[in-house]
């Protein structure tokens, strides 16, 4: 029987990704920072710890969904980032090697510092502002450098069994009659079900490498309320606002990509597999919100 040990298993993609094999053979070995019932503890910047439990399960598949993503926190927390997202995958990535398992790594579109004017495909070259996208970066680089059979999926705005923008949207929308968004940051909106999706497929090829891997389509973050309220049937009215004007009222903001738009480049070159439209996949998961 297939092994696959998850880090972060407790996350949103974490959860998606134990909910997308259930009809599989698999033996998954959950971890996450604090051991819970069915989960073992792991620190994926102790490298010793990391070898020791991967030498102990021996998994076929490592995927990496652990990741220190609180944009702002990153930006006081540097060393904390770093050891999370950069420490973490190294560490992940020796182990995989080790033993000649596949590791799964998931970054993410800050890698690129949003300026852009065109889609990203994986052959543009990154150029993180923030100290999330830079960390998420080094962790990359540490992935191609230390694994032997790995895929780096590079997501954006991501959303699923937890929290995120679309249930703070439907929870402010309980209590407010207009609600303020920005509408010139624009990206692919992926839920979890979607990448996990994804991972499936690419899992049991050799189709390793870099891959975006994002919904089709893009919108801005207003738009992207707009859509989560007409679904939800909701009558709250979006205020579109500038980034300028958002920090203005929200002051100590990270730098966020403007232009965040990936394009499932080598996906589309390489298989047949594609990831839903973001408007599809938001309502998938709309409906399970019921």
């Amino acid at each position: 029987m297939k092994k696959i040990l998850v880090t972060g298993c407790n996350g949103q993609l974490g959860k998606a990704i134990n909910q997308e094999y259930t009809k599989d053979e698999v033996e998954f070995i959950n971890t996450d920072v604090q051991a819970s019932d069915g989960v073992r503890a792991l620190d994926i910047t102790n490298v010793d710890q990391v070898l020791a439990l991967v030498q102990q399960t021996k998994p076929d598949v490592i995927i990496n969904c652990a990741a220190h993503t609180a944009v702002d926190l990153c930006e006081q927390q540097w060393d904390s980032a770093y050891k999370i997202n950069a420490i973490g995958p190294r560490n992940l990535s020796i182990a995989a090697s080790d033993i000649d398992a596949k590791l799964i790594h998931v970054s993410t579109d800050y890698v690129f510092d949003g300026n852009g004017t065109r889609p990203y495909t994986e052959f543009d070259a990154p150029g993180p502002n923030s100290a999330y996208g830079k960390t998420k970066l080094e962790g990359e680089h540490f992935v191609e450098a230390f694994a032997q059979k790995y895929f780096i999926l590079r997501t954006a705005w991501l959303y699923g069994d937890g929290k995120n923008f679309v249930k703070t949207m439907l929870r402010l929308s309980e209590s407010h009659d207009k609600v303020t968004v920005v509408d010139d940051q624009v990206g692919n909106p992926t839920s979890a079900t979607e990448l996990a999706r994804m991972i499936h497929f690419l899992e049991p090829t050799e189709n390793y490498g870099l891959f975006h891997a994002t919904c089709e389509g893009s919108c801005s973050w207003a738009d992207l309320a707009e859509e989560t309220f007409r679904l939800a049937g909701k009558d709250t009215v979006v205020e579109r606002v500038s980034t300028e004007e958002y920090c203005r009222r929200n002051p100590n903001q990270a730098p966020r990509p403007a232009y965040s738009i990936l394009e499932n480049y080598m996906l589309r070159l390489t298989s047949d597999f594609r990831m839903a439209d973001w408007k599809d996949a938001l309502k998938e998961y709309m409906d399970t919100l019921h």
